[in-house]
């Protein structure tokens, strides 16, 4: 094989892998390689031998997944709002007086009742508009609507 053969090798190699990157969506599982066979072009075109070139390609992914790990892990523990957290900012309906000092209320948001605290701790009248301001575990908290 032809050094133009080894080149064009790993940068069909490195457009793989980046289709695949791409083509995933969840984020770093081929980039490594990608970066990896990039790193193999560049010995082919300095016209290494192909088992230096394959020794690069093997060591340039392995120090870019542990160099990129750190990234990876923070990609990946991004927050996703849950149902619960788009609630916030929503109005209900109060379905039976809040009074924190009982531990007592709920609203009715969406259809759903819902166990419902006062954020500012004053009580809530049944009938009343509320906004949901955090969801605390099972119950909304609430300030009242004006």
């Amino acid at each position: 094989m032809t050094i133009t053969t080894f080149i064009i090798i790993w940068a069909v190699a490195f457009v793989f892998f980046v289709i695949v990157e791409i083509a995933n969506g969840a984020g770093l599982l081929s980039i490594w390689f990608a970066l990896g066979s990039l790193a193999a072009m560049f010995c082919a075109i300095a016209k290494l031998p192909f088992v230096a070139q394959f020794a690069v390609f093997v060591f340039a992914s392995i120090v870019f997944l542990f160099a990129t790990r750190p990234l990876a892990k923070k990609v990946r523990m991004t927050a996703v709002p849950t149902n619960f957290e788009l609630d916030v900012g929503k109005t209900a309906q109060v379905i039976e007086s809040i009074d924190n000092s009982l531990n007592k209320g709920r609203v009715r948001l969406d259809g759903t009742d819902w166990s419902a605290v006062s954020a500012d701790g004053k009580k809530i009248e049944k009938g009343s508009t509320v906004s949901v301001v955090e969801v605390s575990g099972a119950k909304l908290v609430v300030t009242l609507k004006n």
